[in-house]
């Protein structure tokens, strides 16, 4: 989506988490509370989490009264989502057998870009409920200040791109997402957040462009970042996105 190359075609970024499960549970961001109560409307909604990861999201939406059912590929991952009490099939999702299982929520938290959309979407139509939803969630972190021009310059040396798959995930979406049947309603969520130096690069240090760059670069990287951030930290604001879709009847 950000690159020349369909994200979801990449399928090194998209199976690096698993070496970093540990660190990617302790530091990505948890969901903004009012978009999991927006999702959640009443205790009992069965969800499925595709994508599930660690857990993050499944625990967020268990706590607010869901009955969730995650599908994660990646063994690392699903192991740490499992220690949480989650219930985790372990299955890509193209190739994951509900057996007759519907679900009144699909959800997609920051996973929606690791799958080839279309075919996906014909999946999900025929798993939800009716009245289901589907709904496709990123938190979407930028630095204020330092801004993040000031820090693509410690980037330039080893990253050709720093931007997220999920940037312009609802203009990219559109089109794919009314072609397969479904309407759209988009939700943001914004939070002004701040961190240490060492909070925000052991957050960005996450991410797969990160996680595949050899080992000495990225030592080298974390300390020329932590250099250019220094005492005062990251300022940083957070537009989280839902977009909620409901396939047409």
């Amino acid at each position: 989506m950000t690159d020349d190359v369909a994200v979801h075609a990449d399928r090194r970024r998209a199976e690096s988490f698993g070496a970093a499960a540990e660190a990617y549970d302790r530091h990505r961001p948890r969901y903004p509370g009012a978009l999991i109560a927006d999702l959640i409307s009443k205790p009992g909604t069965t969800v499925l989490d595709v994508g599930a990861g660690t857990g993050i999201a499944s625990a967020q939406l268990v706590e607010a009264g869901a009955d969730v059912l995650g599908v994660e590929p990646d063994e690392r991952m699903a192991r740490v989502a499992a220690g949480k009490g989650i219930t985790i099939e372990r299955s890509g999702f193209q190739d994951w057998d509900p057996a007759g299982r519907t679900f009144d929520l699909v959800v997609f938290a920051q996973s929606f870009h690791w799958v080839e959309p279309r075919s996906a979407l014909t999946k999900i139509a025929g798993l939800l409920r009716p009245e289901g939803r589907l709904a496709l969630v990123w938190n979407r972190i930028t630095p204020i200040t330092p801004s993040q021009a000031e820090l693509d310059e410690s980037y330039a040396a080893f990253l050709d791109a720093t931007a997220r798959p999920s940037v312009h995930a609802e203009d990219e979406l559109a089109g794919v997402i009314a072609e397969s049947g479904f309407t759209t309603e988009r939700r943001s969520y914004t939070q002004r957040l701040r961190f240490s130096a060492d909070q925000w690069l052991d957050m960005v240090f996450t991410y797969s462009n990160h996680l595949l760059l050899p080992t000495d670069e990225r030592v080298r990287l974390r300390d020329e970042l932590h250099r250019r951030i220094g005492a005062a930290g990251v300022i940083a604001k957070n537009d989280a996105l839902a977009i909620i879709c409901a396939p047409q009847r």
